[in-house]
Formats: C-alpha cells, sequence, structure tokens
C-alpha cells in the first residue's frame, strides 16, 4: 500500500523527452524489483514540465531512495544533462 510519493519535476525541453522517457523505462523495472518499500512509478508528461511520480511504503523509504546508488549513479546521472534547471524534488506522505 502505497503511504508515500516522491515527485520529481523536471523542465526538460520536447526534443529531450525521448531521452528522458528512456531512462524511466530503462530504470523502471529494477526500481520497483531492487528499491527497498517501493510500490509504483508513473511518468506524468505535461508542455511545462515532466514529472516521475514514485510510491513508497513510507516516507523514510522515499528519502532513503534519493541516496540510493540507482538513484545517485544512474537515474540522475542518466537525467541531470536534459535538465533546463534543477528539478524539484518534493515527499508527500498519503493521509490516513
Amino acid at each position: 500500500m502505497t503511504k508515500a510519493y516522491l515527485e520529481i519535476t523536471m523542465k526538460i525541453p520536447k526534443n529531450k523527452r525521448p531521452q528522458a522517457a528512456k531512462v524511466y523505462f530503462d530504470y523502471r523495472g529494477p526500481f520497483l524489483e531492487q528499491i527497498e518499500g517501493a510500490v509504483s512509478k508513473e511518468l506524468l508528461v505535461r508542455d511545462e514540465d515532466v514529472q516521475v511520480l514514485h510510491g513508497f511504503d513510507s516516507v523514510d523509504h522515499a528519502k532513503a531512495y534519493l541516496s540510493s546508488d540507482m538513484f545517485k549513479n544512474d537515474v540522475f546521472t542518466g537525467l541531470s544533462p536534459l535538465w533546463e534547471q534543477d528539478p524539484e524534488v518534493r515527499i508527500f506522505e498519503v493521509a490516513g
């Protein structure tokens, strides 16, 4: 059951979004299989930005993912050259 969300919002030019989607799809499976507490991962695309919404079983697991090897060495490295500015990172706890 999802108890927390990690939302990462990125300004990525439209011509670079296929590269961003590749990073998302390359790591979606490993994220769900290997990251402790991972429940879901969704790619949300709007005209103004791209968001990745990660579901976790706890806020602590959401925070821990940001310092994981997968995030720092693979996801961050793959996406950072595509950003127009630093991403917004937010963690939400599910009410109730």
